[in-house]
């Protein structure tokens, strides 16, 4: 089997069959299976899928289970369930554009041994139907990195990722506390290997009001990759290279949740956001990250009550910091 194609749907009956028939519209020279992890949906999602099923029983296995699993065991069963060389992922609510995609892609890994994982563009959809490009045009070149991924947090749209198969046997015992299980999938193939991009749109990503990440708000969204980071910088192990990256990054979170925090008026957690992107700049050998010292610049022109208060508590985090160090 040269692709498995890894979906998981949950209450999704609005959008299966599209997703379904963007997947059975490719035009391919291999054999690839769709594998679909049915978590006992409330709506009409499950018998929809047993009816594609019926019609296409060469290319559609179901895994349902009986009891809901929730979405990280969900998840790994059906990812371990998958027998392709190479896997590509679609979720339920997304669907894909172009009946080429597949064979691109599989032409991209086959001739780039180096490459652990592919991607291409997406457009993402808004409930009021505009639409916008998921990667800018600035940021595009021909291949990536694990620093890439790092810096940039969510570098590859979910239904746009394709990865070759051997690199992930088990998962983390905490991917249960974060919600963004392909985020961590691609950190962790992308430390294998480079990433392959084409340039071009193959699928859609749908920011509605019903989907897990986009019906989060602002906070609740920073507060997700804030842990995520936080698991990253102390359990993956990364290199020093890598390691320095990801602390710019959480250190960056650290900063806009100081900055929500202190627009809530919540001055508990205001507090304990600065000292934590103070102690994380510290940890990666400098003072202040990039980000943070924008954020400071700009809390001095724009805030300066925040600013004095920040400056304070910089000063005696530091104060007492190398009080204890020196002791």
């Amino acid at each position: 089997m040269k692709v498995s194609v890894l979906m998981l749907a949950y209450n999704h009956e609005q959008f299966i069959s599209q997703a379904l028939d963007s997947i059975l519209m490719q035009q391919v020279n291999f054999d690839y299976e769709i594998v679909i992890g049915e978590d006992c949906s409330k709506d009409n999602t499950r018998n929809i899928l047993i009816g594609y099923q019926q019609k296409h029983p060469d290319k559609i296995r179901l895994l349902l289970p009986n009891t809901n699993l929730g979405m990280h065991d969900n998840f790994i069963q059906t990812f371990k369930a998958c027998q392709g060389d190479y896997i590509a992922i679609l979720e339920g609510d997304d669907y894909w554009t172009s009946p080429y995609k597949l064979q691109k892609q599989v032409d991209l890994l086959d001739t780039h041994l180096d490459y652990t994982i592919c991607f291409h563009n997406a457009l993402i959809l808004f409930q009021d139907n505009s639409t916008n490009y998921y990667l800018p045009p600035e940021n595009k070149k021909p291949f990536f990195t694990l620093e890439d991924v790092l810096y940039s947090s969510n570098l590859m749209p979910t239904a746009s990722i394709m990865l070759r198969q051997g690199f992930v046997h088990e998962f983390p015992d905490w991917i249960y506390d974060v919600d963004l299980v392909d985020w961590i999938l691609q950190v962790l193939v992308a430390q294998h290997g480079n990433i392959g991009y084409i340039d071009e749109v193959f699928s859609v990503y749908r920011n509605h009001a019903q989907g897990k990440w986009s019906s989060k708000s602002s906070l609740e969204a920073t507060l997700e990759l804030a842990k995520l980071f936080e698991y990253i910088t102390k359990y993956l192990h990364l290199d020093s290279k890598h390691q320095r990256t990801a602390r710019v990054t959480l250190s960056s979170y650290y900063c806009q949740l100081t900055v929500i925090y202190y627009q809530n008026e919540d001055k508990k957690n205001t507090n304990k956001y600065i000292n934590k992107w103070l102690l994380n700049d510290l940890l990666n050998n400098r003072l202040l990250s990039t980000a943070s010292l924008k954020v400071y610049f700009i809390l001095q022109i724009y805030s300066p009550l925040l600013y004095k208060t920040v400056k304070k508590l910089k000063n005696s985090f530091l104060l007492t910091f190398f009080k204890n160090f020196t002791q």
